[in-house]
């Protein structure tokens, strides 16, 4: 059994502390963070999904803020990670923060850490996506997952072009405004674009995929659920409509959704996830709509979405398996959605 510990409760790091817990194969030794921002509270509380987990403060300033806002604190991270009780951690704090704690508290120690997609490009040998690049993390001690576009992106992109290749792609973002509890983002009325073309998201899905030829343009909207990839992609080969959604219906995250079905909006994705009962509405699955799949004269055309609060998680995960060697890519994938009822 690994043990792992989540540092930084947010948006990223209560939802993979919560899919650690479901693992049979790791242990979520604790978590660790500075103040209760990000749901800290509510997740201990009794009927909360990280309760019972042994708290720690990040550092001593954490841990005297954390005390006296009432909570329990075992300790200080650092001590834990010296007591050798910890294999590795999954940092989702704050960019910045994140290099301090690599340079500071992991790698004196010796524990490996993965760290998230608003991370420094440079703090991981290895930009991570599970279906595109899972064996370049095997015996990592440092790996980044990529953002919550980029995971998209790799995830679709891989699907089409290990089946057919891709030439060439060009992929336009409509991106959120912010997440749900991100209230000081807003109320905005109106649309911002990225004037950086391409938008970071191509160098990052590069990063993943380093001969892929793509472009990104991205545009910020007023909403809180989801991105918006509109995607053309030059094809190596002819193939048919149905052999392309053949290619994303084979891939295990990968969800297609037929908007003459009803579901044809974001918004009303989100209600389906809702009625499935799915944990805070989460969808970790990228979102293709199926009548948006056209290929015509060897492009392939497609729009997809994204909920940028969970679609990380299962990522976070099979990293672990990749550094620590546990289980080839394919048995990695499929123990975690099944563990995480990934459809």
């Amino acid at each position: 059994m690994v043990n792992v510990v989540v540092n930084g409760i947010g948006t990223i790091g209560k939802r993979t502390a919560e899919a650690v817990k479901k693992q049979d194969d790791m242990t979520l030794r604790a978590i660790s963070d500075v103040s209760q921002n990000g749901g800290l509270r509510t997740v201990l509380k009794e009927k909360g999904a990280l309760h019972g987990t042994d708290l720690y403060a990040s550092n001593e300033d954490g841990k005297e803020n954390l005390e006296s806002q009432g909570f329990h604190v075992e300790g200080v991270l650092e001590e834990l990670i010296e007591a050798g009780e910890v294999d590795v951690v999954i940092d989702a704090t704050p960019p910045g923060i994140d290099k301090a704690n690599k340079e500071n508290l992991y790698e004196p120690n010796g524990v490996k850490a993965i760290f998230q997609g608003g991370a420094d490009p440079e703090i991981a040998p290895v930009a991570f996506n599970a279906d595109a690049n899972y064996e370049k993390a095997e015996g990592k001690d440092f790996v980044k997952v990529v953002s919550c576009n980029t995971t998209s992106l790799s995830r679709t992109m891989s699907a089409v072009d290990e089946a057919f290749g891709v030439e060439d792609a060009v992929a336009n973002l409509v991106r959120r405004g912010g997440d749900i509890p991100q209230d000081g983002r807003g109320p905005i009325n109106s649309t911002i674009p990225v004037t950086e073309v391409p938008s970071h998201h191509g160098p990052d899905v590069q990063a993943v995929m380093p001969d892929l030829d793509i472009k990104t343009l991205a545009v910020k909207v007023p909403v809180t659920y989801g991105h918006v990839h509109m995607v053309t992609a030059n094809l190596e080969e002819d193939v048919s409509e149905q052999e392309v959604l053949d290619a994303f219906d084979g891939q295990p995250r990968v969800r297609l959704i037929e908007a003459e079905d009803g579901y044809d909006s974001t918004g009303k994705v989100h209600e389906m996830m809702r009625d499935l009962e799915r944990p805070r509405s989460d969808m970790p699955e990228a979102g293709v709509w199926k009548e948006t799949v056209t290929v015509e004269d060897g492009t392939a055309y497609w729009i997809h979405m994204v909920h940028q609060e969970a679609i990380v998680v299962p990522e976070n995960i099979d990293a672990i398996r990749a550094m620590f060697e546990m289980e080839d890519k394919q048995t990695s994938i499929q123990k975690t959605n099944e563990a995480l009822e990934i459809e």
